[in-house]
């Protein structure tokens, strides 16, 4: 009878996948929706990363513990810095040799332990640049320099993990699925960025030194956790990917040959634009509302939930209407006018001190970045 009854709920629970879950359909037989889903978990931490750094952190350091908007941006935008580096890193990871026969898993590995050290040192660096107790006697440059370390290595940790994780993904995937994996793989780090915010919205409800530290310090364990079970016999070892081999091709090649496609210096530029335009502001949302609309650490941190259900909502939908046909450039577009009644209304929550008009532009503008999702299905 339990038997039956476990079998009942597991093709449920398959059925519904496909149903609910954009992309759900990206499964195949050789890499059935479980080991995707599984797979994902290193996107989850990703989420749980950008939250910590966008959503929380920089409005911490802002409002709580007084640091200059201009350093704090400078901080926030430090991770941001290695992102042009992702084709290397994706490259590099094409053709890494090594004795235990594997490509991906070692760039994940290093990236996961880049994240883990940074969160790890960063509460403490924070506190010393805050100049919070003791730590007001220490040089600026020290917690400067180690603030500044701290965020290098999670914005590394980030991009070297997540670059490498889709990759692995595409290699598991038929040629045929790979676009919608990737798409699979995107809204997972939407919902992770959700259930992130959530958590840690309430774990920050009463916000202290102490308590951040432990909050931060927690996010290194998770991600450390999260990124083992990912990988964990995902990717098959190989002895042609062992040290010794020659080199197939250079990056400079890889990179012409790129480039040589039709319109993709312009599509590049596109992408940047819109990507852009609509992150810009991701450094000034919490302080906004922490310092002009008075909402606390939590209220500010789950704007990021906010801005990420209206995000998942803008890719199921583009994701929805360009399958049918659509065309990927007018989903774009319409994605770039989205956001410009968002901002009117950021703009103007503050003359009318209204948090509604203020959450309703941070959902318009998650939901813009459907900008994007156009873009992705031209490419692929």
């Amino acid at each position: 009878m339990n038997r039956t009854k476990t079998q009942w709920v597991v093709s449920w629970a398959s059925q519904l996948g496909p149903r609910f879950l954009p992309f759900a359909d990206a499964a195949s037989d050789d890499l059935p929706l479980s080991r995707l889903l599984r797979l994902s978990l290193f996107q989850i931490s990703v989420g749980m990363a950008m939250v910590m750094l966008v959503g929380t952190l920089n409005r911490v350091m802002i409002v709580e513990m007084g640091v200059p908007t201009s350093l704090v941006s400078f901080m926030v935008a430090l991770p941001l810095l290695i992102a042009p580096f992702r084709a290397l890193i994706g490259f590099q990871s094409d053709h890494h040799r090594s004795h235990l026969g594997w490509r991906r898993v070692p760039f994940i590995w290093m990236g996961t332990l880049m994240q883990f050290g940074g969160f790890s040192i960063m509460p403490f660096a924070l506190l010393v640049l805050s100049g919070a107790g003791q730590s007001a006697q220490a040089p600026q440059w020290v917690g400067q320099l180690g603030a500044a370390v701290a965020f290098i290595l999670v914005g590394v940790g980030i991009h070297t993990t997540q670059t490498a994780g889709l990759a692995l993904a595409t290699d598991l995937a038929p040629q045929e699925k790979q676009a919608k994996v990737v798409g699979l793989m995107y809204v997972m780090q939407l919902l992770g960025m959700m259930g992130s915010a959530l958590i840690l919205g309430d774990l920050l409800a009463d916000y202290s030194p102490g308590v951040l530290i432990r909050v931060v310090q927690a996010v290194a364990v998770v991600t450390l956790v999260l990124n083992v079970v990912a990988v964990w016999k995902q990717e098959a070892r190989s002895r042609q990917r062992q040290p010794g081999l020659p080199a197939e091709e250079s990056f400079q090649h890889s990179w012409k040959l790129f480039c040589a496609g039709p319109h993709t210096l312009r599509r590049l530029l596109a992408v940047g634009l819109g990507s852009m335009a609509f992150t810009m502001e991701d450094v000034l949302l919490e302080p906004y509302g922490g310092e002009i609309l008075k909402l606390s650490v939590s209220s500010t941190t789950l704007l990021t939930f906010t801005l990420a259900l209206g995000g998942l909502i803008g890719f199921a939908w583009a994701s929805r209407v360009i399958t049918r046909g659509a065309d990927p450039y007018q989903m774009a577009s319409w994605g770039a006018w989205t956001g410009l009644p968002a901002f009117v209304f950021i703009i103007l929550a503050a003359p009318m001190m209204s948090v509604s008009l203020f959450v309703l532009g941070v959902f318009l503008i998650g939901q813009g970045c459907l900008s994007r999702s156009g873009f992705i299905y031209v490419g692929g």
